[in-house]
Order: structure tokens, then C-alpha cells, then sequence
């Protein structure tokens, strides 16, 4: 059978194991990005692992998350981003710029190359034939320090598309048709890739919609072929000469299938409080909206902000209605400014904000409780928003503005007195490189000083895993936890993602906020959960201020991919029941006796753990590899490196 696009990419960057579905391979990394939220623990991971230049082709700092400066703490986080991004040999993107995922498409992406990056969405890259996969902080770091990057080999989950979509119907319809199929694990240890004669239809920025909200189905990462729309979309950016074609064989064989009609699908939307939620947008028509928000990195390109102002371009908003516009780049905004759009939002009512992911991740904006908020975000997890008690919809940029020109819940198919609009949208993209400051020259880097403010900490120092520990059960919690519920971000917490003892008050803050002072009284303990625990954002907190806080090790059902490699990371044991029914043998305040862990980790055995309050034993197992078992035994991948600096050749 013929190569699909996912294995030519895999099988032309593996340095190490073999690429068979499960087993533990190391593959080239040829590109990275980071972003501000997550980006100075990446820095400060740099510092530690003693790195004295970037060994990658192209490395980008981006500051698109911690945009709000209510007080001088982000702009101290900003500071030292752009001098660490100086001193290792970075391309930095300052404030304003815009979300990376769109701008590192429009900048820096090329075919055929593998991306990582800090931030769970890094897989949007996949629209331009690029290998990307969102990972922890750490492994970035260590990407740019010229490390392979360790994961299990992904399946490959092809999906075809046939026919074309309608009127009013758009590419993020598309993927919440495939959330409403598969749900949020759905993906899990896949790589999702497109194929088949929809493909026509679809530019590089709707894949790009597709592509990015393949970390909603838990997937590795989603691929699509490098064809005549990446040609135009990079002929637009002025970079032509990347272009490079790749195309699945036409018997190219995939481990799951699926085929979408695109010319079947209606517009949809996710319902709170989950991307998997959705159903279609006439079964909810009518709710009442307050609160309609258009941006972020799952609808980032000029047509989605385009679509929106012309629908509403000569007609107000309705008055009950907070129209919220988060421009995705300072070139998109250029481009839209330049077309007449950006006026039509404003004569509509359309508050302008700045470019950034700003809502999406809870720095302003955030809804009043009790009341709908429509979004064309990727997520809308509890309490993401900013507001414990929210309700958060997940819609296309048609559906969200013609529910803001309604005040309701609208399937724009139904708004009788507007027809679908043509669109002209740019031949060519205000091209801005000026925005985007180089790397200065090594022996300059050199002498570059971090600039580090009093809100920056050190990382922390954590002991080996000890062989047995007696660990109370602080906190049981059911399926679908996420890493926002663990580590939550908004306005109030963000500013501290530098600052370690101080993010950690705020630990699963959206669960139990008692938890951070319980932990602080017992010490060394446990968590349990159910399926897919810690899925959604990459962000490698949720990993270390629990372990900060004495947490040994979590026992779920099962794990989302980025958080389980994040717990490994910082040595903190991830086990999962070998019965799943034994997950109601464990409550809240039990101890579980975990016994000859170095041993049993190691020997790669079930291990038998005994609950102390009920005098029951609990079969545990893992699925770490012997390099991530070496990992949590020196207690963490920093630790572990202490002896090997980041200077070495990687194995």
C-alpha cells in the first residue's frame, strides 16, 4: 500500500524506534513556537538545561496570550521573553502582533517541515502539509536545544471529503461535524488526515479552521496535503518558493476511516460546556444571546472576520449585545481595514479589540453569569472565560453574526431579509515582516542579560520519586477534566504562569479551591479521575503546581496525551486502573499505600496498590516507556538532564 501524507512526514524525520502504531519513536524537529503564557517556563527551562543557541531552523517566541496589563506583571513577563528570545537565538513577535498558530502559518510555515510547539492548537500548522504537534513546555525547549522529540507512533485516521459546502455552511461546521461524531477523545493517539475532492473547496485558512480544533478530538495532530491552495495561500504571503507539493498515494492506507459530505453538512454549534456538545444550530434556535465574540486561532483568517462584517455591514446589532471582535494579526487586521470590513464591524456596534487570543483564554470579555456568550473559539470548557459560571457556545463566525444582528440563537439560513454574501477578499496579504524581530548574531546573544523582574521565580528543585509512599486521596474527580480546571488561566491567575508558589494557590481552583491548602497541611498525596484527565491546553502548570504542592502521582482511567507526557515530565507518576471499575473502590480521603514504586515502574509490571481505609488491594499499570520511567525516577526531565547538558549531541 501506498504512503499516506502522515507517514511520508513521520518516515522522513524519525531518528529513532520504529514508526509502528504504539511504539515510542524520536522524531527531527525543524521548527518551534511558544507563546507567552506558556513561553517563560520555557525560557526559564532553557536557562536551566544550560543552552547557549537554538539548533533548530526556526525558533519563535510569541506574545499573544498575557496581553492585558492590569498591572506590571505581564509586562515584566514581555520583557524577559524578548531578552531570552535575544540570548538563545529566537525570532520574537511582541504584543499586538498576533495569535501564533495564524501568524506563524503566515510567516513561517513550509510544507514537509515538523513544528512543535507550547500550546495544544500548534497542530493548526497541519493545513500546510506540516507535521505539528502541541506539547509541554519542556519538550520545546528541548526541541530547540536540538532534541528529537519522543512520542507513540500515532495512527493514521483518514477522513474524506466529497461534495462542497453550501451557502452559510463553513469549515468550522466542518469540525464540529467531527466533534459530533467522535467526541473529545475521539482522536485519541491519532493523527487526523483529510483527503478526497472536497479538498477543492477548501482554502489553506479553512483548513487551518479544521486543523486547529483536531486538539478538541484529543488527536496527536491533523494533517492535509500540500496541494494547489497551499500554493496560493503562500503566493499570497509572498513566500512562494516554499511551496513544496505533497499528496498521499492513491492506495494510501489509513488505521480509521471516515467520510464527510460536505455539501450535507448544516451549521452546527457545541452547547456548555464541551467542543463535544454539538448539535445543530435550529434544534437551539431562539436561546437568548448576550454576548456574540469573533476571533481566536480556530477562526482566524481574513474571510471569517470578512463574513462577519458583511452580514452585518449597513445594520445594527441588537441592542442586548456585546459584539466582541479579537482581530487574529496585526496583517489580517491591515488586510481588513484595507477592504472596508473593519469599518462595517464598527458602524454595527463591534467592539475592537486587540490582536491576541485574549477572550479565548480568559483575559477579558469574560460573560455575565447566567447569560449565553456565542464564540468561534475552540473551546468552552467551565469557567475558561473568565466566569466560574458560564455559558459558552462554540459557533462559525456566520452563525455567531446572525445571532448578534438577532439577540438570539440563529441559524443564519433562516435571516429572510440577507442573501449570502459574495466575498473579494485580497489577492495579496498585507505583508508586515517588520513586526517580527530576528534573532541578533551569536557572539551579540551572547552577551544579551535576562531581564527578569521580581514576578519571575526560579524553577523548582524536585526530589527522586520515593520507592514507597502512605498518600491521602485529596481530590476525586469524574471524566474530562481539563487543564484549565487544573491550572485555570484569566486575568486573576495568568500573570503568575512565571511565578511557580504563586500559581500554585490557584491549583484546580476550577474543582476545589480548598485544594491548594489541603495539599499544603497533608504533603505527599494522590488524585483520582476518570477518562481523559487533563485534556485541552499543553500547558505544563497543571502538571508542575500540583507536583509543587506534594502531589506523587494520579490515578485515572485514562489520560489526554500532552498532560499524561507532562506529569512524566516533572515526575509525577501517572497509573491508570488496570479495571476501570475499580475507580468506585476510591474515595475522597482514603490513603492509598503505594509500595516498591522504583521496582515496579522500572520492571514495567502491574503495580498493586493497597487502599489503607478500606483494606483493599487496587491493580494499577503504566504506559510509560523506559525513557520516561527513567524520567520520573530522577524526578523529572530537568533532573534528569543535570548531568547532561544541553550542549550534547542528542542520542
Amino acid at each position: 500500500m501506498g504512503a499516506s501524507v502522515t507517514r511520508q512526514l513521520i518516515e522522513s524525520h524519525v531518528v529513532g524506534g520504529t514508526p509502528a502504531p504504539g511504539e515510542e519513536i524520536a522524531l527531527r524537529v525543524d521548527q518551534t513556537l511558544a507563546q507567552d503564557a506558556t513561553g517563560t517556563l520555557v525560557m526559564q527551562e532553557l536557562e536551566a538545561i544550560g543552552l547557549d543557541r537554538a539548533r533548530t531552523e526556526v525558533s519563535v517566541q510569541y506574545v499573544d496570550h498575557n496581553l492585558l496589563q492590569a498591572d506590571e506583571r505581564n509586562a515584566e513577563d514581555h520583557a524577559f521573553l524578548r531578552s531570552a528570545a535575544r540570548r538563545y537565538g529566537l525570532w520574537f513577535s511582541k504584543p499586538g502582533n498576533g495569535v501564533s498558530h495564524p501568524t506563524h502559518m503566515q510567516r513561517f510555515g513550509v510544507p514537509g517541515r515538523t513544528l512543535v510547539g507550547s500550546d495544544s492548537h500548534t497542530c493548526a500548522a497541519g493545513s500546510l502539509g506540516m507535521l505539528a504537534i502541541g506539547v509541554g513546555g519542556l519538550e520545546v525547549a528541548l526541541a530547540i536545544a536540538g532534541r528529537p522529540l519522543y512520542l507513540r507512533t500515532p495512527r493514521v485516521f483518514g477522513v474524506r471529503l466529497v461534495g462542497r459546502l453550501g451557502p452559510w455552511v463553513s469549515a468550522k461546521d466542518v469540525i464540529l461535524e467531527m466533534l459530533r461524531r467522535h467526541g473529545v477523545n475521539g482522536g485519541l493517539d491519532t493523527v487526523i488526515e483529510y483527503y478526497g475532492p472536497g479538498l477543492a473547496g477548501l482554502s489553506a485558512m479553512d483548513r487551518h479552521v479544521i486543523a486547529n480544533m483536531g486538539a478538541e478530538l484529543g488527536a496527536t495532530s491533523t494533517v492535509f496535503p500540500s496541494d494547489a491552495a497551499v500554493r496560493e495561500f503562500l503566493r499570497a504571503e509572498g513566500r512562494e518558493d516554499d511551496f513544496v507539493e505533497l499528496a498521499a498515494a492513491e492506495d494510501a492506507e489509513y488505521d480509521l476511516t471516515d467520510e464527510i459530505d460536505l455539501g450535507a453538512v448544516e451549521p452546527l454549534i457545541a452547547r456548555p460546556s464541551s467542543p463535544g456538545n454539538v448539535v445543530p444550530v435550529r434544534e437551539v434556535a431562539g436561546e437568548p444571546v448576550s454576548q456574540v465574540v469573533i476571533g481566536s486561532s480556530a477562526n482566524p483568517g481574513t474571510r471569517d472576520f470578512a463574513i462577519a462584517a458583511a452580514m452585518v455591514a449597513g445594520r445594527q446589532t441588537h441592542d442586548g449585545v456585546s459584539f466582541d471582535v479579537n482581530p487574529t494579526s496585526r496583517q489580517i487586521l491591515q488586510d481588513l481595514t484595507r477592504m472596508g470590513a473593519t469599518f462595517d464591524l464598527i458602524a454595527a456596534g463591534a467592539r475592537i479589540h486587540q490582536a491576541g487570543c485574549m477572550g479565548c483564554i480568559g483575559m477579558g470579555q469574560a460573560p455575565a453569569v447566567g447569560q449565553n456568550s456565542l464564540r468561534t473559539f475552540p473551546r468552552n470548557f467551565p469557567g475558561r472565560s473568565g466566569t466560574r459560571e458560564d455559558a459558552v457556545w462554540l459557533c462559525s463566525p456566520e452563525t455567531a453574526a446572525a445571532s448578534a444582528l438577532t439577540g438570539e440563537i440563529t441559524d443564519p439560513r433562516d435571516l429572510a431579509d440577507l442573501s449570502y454574501p459574495e466575498l473579494a477578499l485580497p489577492a495579496r496579504s498585507s505583508v508586515n515582516t517588520a513586526m517580527l524581530e530576528r534573532p541578533p548574531p551569536a557572539d551579540e546573544a551572547r552577551d544579551e542579560k535576562l531581564v527578569k523582574g521580581p514576578n519571575i521565580s526560579a524553577l523548582p528543585d524536585f526530589e527522586p520519586l520515593p520507592d514507597a509512599v502512605d498518600a491521602p486521596v485529596l481530590l476525586k474527580m469524574g471524566d474530562d477534566v481539563s487543564t484549565d480546571e487544573i491550572s485555570p488561566a484569566g486575568a486573576r491567575a495568568l500573570p503568575f504562569r512565571s511565578n511557580i508558589p504563586k500559581l500554585a494557590e490557584f491549583t484546580f481552583g476550577g474543582v476545589d479551591e480548598g485544594y491548594p491548602r489541603r495539599a499544603a497541611e497533608r504533603g505527599a498525596h494522590v488524585v483520582v479521575a476518570g477518562r481523559n484527565y487533563g485534556q485541552g491546553s499543553s500547558r505544563e502548570h497543571a502538571a508542575i503546581t500540583p507536583r509543587y504542592l506534594g502531589l506523587v502521582a494520579v490515578v485515572a482511567k485514562s489520560f489526554a496525551r500532552i498532560h499524561w507526557q507532562n506529569l512524566a515530565n516533572f515526575g509525577v507518576v501517572p497509573l491508570e486502573f488496570a479495571d476501570p471499575d475499580d475507580y468506585d473502590a476510591v474515595d475522597p480521603d482514603d490513603t492509598l499505600r503505594l509500595a516498591n514504586l522504583r521496582e515496579a515502574l522500572s520492571s514495567g509490571a502491574e503495580l498493586e496498590v493497597i487502599n489503607l481505609g478500606k483494606d483493599t488491594p487496587l491493580r494499577v499499570r503504566h504506559r510509560l516507556s523506559a525513557r520516561q520511567v527513567d524520567t520520573i525516577l530522577a524526578g523529572g526531565a530537568i533532573a534528569g538532564l543535570a548531568h547532561r547538558p544541553a550542549r550534547e549531541e542528542p542520542s
